[in-house]
């Protein structure tokens, strides 16, 4: 009896922990044939660079306890998606080996760019040449890509390595805009003849207050100049999605901007938290975070240098959640 008992015991941790599994990243829905592709950098990166910060602790401290492959303590926005999508979040596919890909693949790579990067990763083109080997290998049907959805972040890092190459001098950057632009827009509709029906852009955060570039002002302030970089991005890619859309279809294409939930989720800390200073990266020893953490990561908007903490992608999401258009709603009836 007391075997059988132990036994029951054990079974009943087994369902509670795989349920609390499952209620951290959300609802799913065993049934749901949708499936999420991830193109572009650490922001929607969730474990292809192996080699890389991301799996060192204390990377992982609060989802899922050690480190996973994300550029943060915990969750970023893919893993949102994923759960507003009622599926979870897609394998990286540098873990397709060991990986159920029936949720999508994860392509994206932290460091990479639109082009090639400081780092010796695959650049968006890459991935979407990746995406299409898979298709021709007929991983996926036609109606698997149909019913799928594609997230797309990129372009951060390709101003971070113009940046650091001409000392911070924004002068010349234009014509590093307009390049990426049209090379976006071309893997855009690469992405859509490839299959998929519905394709997410997210727009640029706001590099000037990132806490690489706000520590030279000890934290006080975001950098309007560099800023404006990620506006004028931000304004040619909406009018390069506008044009997609009028060519190719109203409910195609949509965008994130990541741009206004980032400044209103900062804005909106620094007005309701008393002697927390949301410019300020819960790691403040480098670039990347290696033993020092803060006390209170829940609290934090910037996780490292460069990457918001669970706390701040969670923030940004409840903001762009709101504009998530009916595409996604009609894919999960």
């Amino acid at each position: 009896m007391a075997k059988l008992l132990s036994l029951l015991l054990l079974l009943f941790i087994i369902i509670i922990t795989a349920e609390g599994t499952k209620s951290s990243y959300g609802v799913y829905e065993e049934s749901n044939s949708v499936k999420l592709f991830v193109f572009g950098d650490s922001y929607a990166d969730t474990g292809n660079y192996l080699s890389s910060a991301s799996y060192q602790p204390p990377y992982g401290n609060t989802f899922p306890g050690k480190p996973s492959g994300r550029f943060s303590d915990g969750r970023i926005i893919t893993d949102y998606v994923a759960s507003f999508l009622k599926i979870e979040s897609p394998a990286p596919y540098s873990l397709r080996n060991s990986s159920d890909l029936k949720y999508g693949i994860n392509f994206a790579y932290g460091g990479t760019g639109v082009f090639d990067t400081l780092i010796d990763g695959p650049n968006m083109t890459t991935q979407i040449d990746t995406f299409e080997e898979l298709i021709q290998q007929n991983l996926y049907t036609k109606t698997d890509l149909e019913s799928s959805i594609a997230l797309v972040s990129a372009a951060g890092n390709d101003y971070l390595k113009f940046l650091l190459e001409n000392g911070n001098n924004t002068k010349d950057v234009g014509g590093l805009t307009t390049s990426m632009i049209n090379q976006l827009s071309l893997n855009l509709r690469r992405i859509q003849s490839l299959g998929i029906s519905k394709i997410a852009m997210e727009l640029m955060a706001p590099m000037g207050c990132l806490p690489i570039v706000t520590e030279l002002s000890s934290y006080e302030k975001c950098n309007d100049t560099v800023n404006m970089v990620a506006i004028n991005h931000n304004q040619l890619l909406l009018q390069a999605v506008e044009q997609l859309k009028m060519e190719m279809g109203e409910s195609i294409f949509f965008t994130l901007d990541l741009y206004n939930a980032f400044l209103s989720t900062i804005e909106s800390m620094q007005k309701n938290h008393d002697g927390m200073n949301p410019l300020q990266p819960c790691c403040v020893e480098g670039i990347f975070c290696k033993s020092d953490v803060c006390d209170k990561p829940e609290l934090t908007f910037f996780w490292d240098g460069l990457h918001p903490s669970q706390n701040g992608w969670y923030a940004v999401y409840q903001l762009v959640e709101s504009s998530l258009p009916q595409l996604f709603e009609e894919k999960n009836r």
